[in-house]
């Protein structure tokens, strides 16, 4: 028998992981409910969801902000889990945004959050580069900015380091940005609007750190080394996007999604 996310609070509370916490418990079964989608699910392999989580340490009680969530994929983890005691900010484009996309995201991510049983209150900002860049939630309110394969689009309009700064604004004195990025070879120079849709691990670093941020840790959870990073159609011949639209789908699919850098900044406290 299915377990049923309307169940998800007792289903907590019943579940003894040893030596697993109880907000990590949680978030596993946040990650396995019924209101994911299988393809979402799917998905998990090279998304690495649960331990990308742990490692920015998000707790059920923090205020966090995520970037342009797109489809809502770190969404529909993030609001269940943050529902009963914490907050969740979704920094999502502006109404007359010039993006064409733009409406369709829009209107999935408040059609999804619509379900206050499952998602609680959930508040929206705006984070349309270049003409937006914040403030995504108000200044030194949060614990935690998250942005998920952002980077390239603000790099694209020469925004990036006004995001890292709108960034910077919202958290709180210690808080936690957690970036998580297509990754560049370092054998050749960053191109400035990273068309490609990768860009270098050291360039990143550069931009959060000159807008106030440290560096407090590195992980490889969402490492590929099968991705060269070096195709015809930038990031978008890799799945999900598949943009040869069949051709070649077997070689893309075998290489799997994008290498990732996974980076941890902090936001001092003096």
């Amino acid at each position: 028998m299915k377990r049923k996310f309307i169940g998800l609070a007792a289903c907590i509370s019943l579940i003894a992981f040893s030596g697993i916490s109880h907000a990590e418990s949680k978030l596993q079964t946040i990650v396995n409910s019924d209101h994911r989608s299988s393809e979402n699910k799917t998905r998990d392999a090279f998304r690495h969801p649960i331990e990308t989580l742990k490692f920015f340490d998000i707790k059920p009680e923090h205020t966090v902000v995520e970037i342009n969530p797109g489809g809502g994929w770190y969404t529909e983890i993030l609001g269940p889990y943050l529902k009963e005691s914490g907050t969740l900010y979704l920094a999502i484009f502006s109404d007359e945004s010039a993006r064409s996309y733009a409406p369709r995201l829009n209107a999935k991510s408040k059609t999804m959050t619509a379900n206050k049983e499952l998602y609680g209150e959930v508040h929206y900002t705006v984070m349309d580069t270049p003409t937006h860049v914040g403030p995504v939630a108000p200044d030194g309110s949060a614990d935690r900015v998250l942005t998920f394969r952002n980077v390239h689009n603000w790099m694209a309009d020469n925004s990036g380091e006004a995001a890292f700064t709108s960034f910077y604004k919202a958290l709180k004195p210690g808080g936690i940005l957690g970036v998580v990025e297509h990754r560049a070879k370092t054998d050749k120079e960053q191109a400035p609007r990273a068309l490609s849709g990768y860009v270098r691990e050291d360039y990143v670093i550069k931009l959060a750190e000159k807008a106030g941020f440290k560096l407090v840790e590195k992980s490889e959870i969402n490492a590929n080394p099968k991705d060269t990073a070096n195709y015809k159609d930038g990031v978008w011949s890799l799945p999900p996007s598949l943009r040869a639209k069949e051709k070649d789908d077997e070689k893309y699919l075998a290489i799997g999604e994008s290498d990732r850098m996974t980076l941890k900044f902090i936001k001092p406290t003096n």
